[in-house]
């Protein structure tokens, strides 16, 4: 059901991330990360990945149960250890989720020739509405340094940050795709315009 407390079930996926998914070849292993009602994952599945969704709500993961392509994995990535071990997917997608602690983590999941594809909110989204803390918004530039830092750094296919409209309502918001270092270069692109 599409309730307003339920904001992403029902909806189609990120303009951002619908764009740069032509980075991840079909067959690959997809996780996205605090997935919520899955709208990444079912998209990505249905292009011929194999998801691995995981969330904290019960109930989000659950509208996915039945889905052919996505497993899904209860589990609180803020309060408890990671669920995947030393496992290696060849995409990782974020969107709208920030816990610092984690992006370690993240890239050492990546594997070589992985895709990285992450947007979230950023510092000045505060004045606009919801995320607020400036915990959970991204300092300017922050992503785009996670992705190059050593000993591993990620090759960006692109990047922005800035002021956007976020399904009619105004967001700073900052959005990464990139690629890691043993991936064939250039990627493909999809010619088609974002958003």
């Amino acid at each position: 059901m599409n309730t307003p407390s339920n904001p992403h079930f029902g909806l189609a996926p990120s303009p951002w991330i619908a764009h740069f998914a032509s980075l991840v070849p079909a067959g690959a292993r997809v996780l996205d990360v605090a997935c919520g009602y899955g709208r990444h994952a079912l998209h990505f599945a249905a292009r011929g990945a194999q998801v691995v969704a995981v969330d904290r709500d019960a109930a989000a993961l659950a509208t996915l149960a039945r889905s052919p392509g996505i497993a899904t994995c209860l589990s609180d990535l803020e309060g408890e250890a990671w669920p995947f071990g030393d496992e290696l997917f060849d995409a990782i997608v974020v969107s709208h989720y920030l816990h610092r602690a984690l992006l370690p983590t993240l890239r050492a999941a990546l594997a070589l020739d992985g895709v990285l594809l992450y947007e979230t909110f950023a510092l000045g989204n505060e004045a606009y509405g919801r995320p607020a803390n400036p915990a959970f918004l991204l300092r300017p530039g922050e992503l785009l340094e996670f992705a190059v830092a050593p000993p591993l750094a990620l090759t960006v296919v692109a990047f922005e940050q800035g002021l956007t409209d976020l399904s009619g309502r105004p967001a700073v918001m900052q959005r990464l795709a990139a690629v890691g270092p043993a991936r064939a270069w250039p990627p493909p692109l999809d010619s088609a315009r974002i958003g």
